[in-house]
């Protein structure tokens, strides 16, 4: 059991009366120390507001056997902030197969361990796919701790539709790539969700205004932060807003559905003529039917008759 004292958290409502009887404005929650089930716990963090952890986080933290995070200063900024003192060990997109063998060894060998991202929800953009692959597959027990997560944040207040959305990571660095992975997303009708750096946001922002048009967009940064700030309007506008601002920060870039009706080959076409330019037909059809994830007869018969 981890050597660390309970934590109590009382909480008083300042516009009570001072006579009013204790249990009416003061509450008390208490963390205990107690022997958690074994398994991989997949910890949510802030995404940026230290107060955004979550009672049922701290409480894995206290008591698990063994805490895995991306980066020890990250995650000992957060135990610091509430007096937690544990030893941290580092699971990361860098992490060997014999380093995630050891991880899934504790837990098959009845620990529990907890898995933090530095930010957000374990595994959304983020190392620890193949873990949870392996500890389930070997029989092990996988247990989520919910939180603060960035894409759900940012699509609240975009002002874009939410009731259907899909998220795709980061978009490709180089310019032909992210082109490419673009127009592939261009008929989409649901609310597309990425993320995307501050140095090649604009960057983006250029290709988005190219290939969607007057699509609507949004921009969200440091969330949950002191300088959050919502760009909303077509690549174009957020572009003429952010040229008048200093963007630092985490971003998540989101674009609107396409408009019903508005759907059609489009997509198949700006991709072939991009790598026909490029590249010969036979080439360029063979990347389209793989982005487009379609017959290469039918991306070939379309590929003929815009090369006529």
């Amino acid at each position: 059991m981890p050597a660390s004292s309970n934590i109590c958290f009382e909480m008083t409502n300042p516009t009570q009366k001072t006579n009013d009887t204790p249990d009416s404005n003061q509450y008390s929650f208490t963390l205990e120390r107690r022997k958690l089930e074994s398994g991989l716990y997949l910890v949510s963090t802030p995404i940026g507001h230290l107060k955004d952890i979550t009672l049922h986080a701290l409480e894995v933290i206290l008591n698990c056997d063994h805490i895995f995070c991306e980066d020890t200063r990250v995650t000992g900024k957060l135990l610091r902030a509430y007096g937690l003192k544990r030893q941290l060990s580092v699971y990361n997109d860098h992490a060997s197969p014999d380093q995630r063998e050891k991880l899934v060894n504790l837990v098959l060998e009845g620990q529990s361990v907890a898995l933090l991202s530095d930010a957000g929800a374990p595994l959304i953009s983020d190392p620890g796919y193949k873990l949870v692959r392996n500890i389930c597959n070997r029989g092990g027990k996988v247990m989520t701790v919910p939180g603060a997560s960035a894409v759900i944040s940012a699509l609240q207040l975009s002002g874009l539709p939410s009731d259907s959305f899909s998220f795709f990571g980061f978009i490709p660095v180089k310019s032909k790539a992210r082109d490419a992975f673009l127009t592939a997303k261009k008929s989409n009708e649901e609310t597309l969700v990425f993320f995307e750096t501050v140095p090649r946001i604009k960057k983006t922002l250029d290709a988005v205004s190219r290939i969607f048009g007057d699509r609507q967009c949004a921009v969200a940064r440091e969330l949950t932060k002191k300088f959050e700030t919502i760009y909303r309007g077509t690549a174009k506008d957020i572009l003429q807003a952010m040229e008048k601002d200093t963007v630092k920060g985490e971003i998540v870039f989101l674009i609107g559905g396409c408009p019903e009706g508005e759907q059609g080959p489009g997509n198949m076409d700006d991709l072939l003529r991009s790598y026909m330019a490029d590249m010969s037909l036979k080439d360029a059809v063979e990347e389209v039917s793989k982005i487009l994830s379609l017959p290469k007869k039918q991306v070939y018969s379309r590929a003929l008759e815009l090369k006529e």
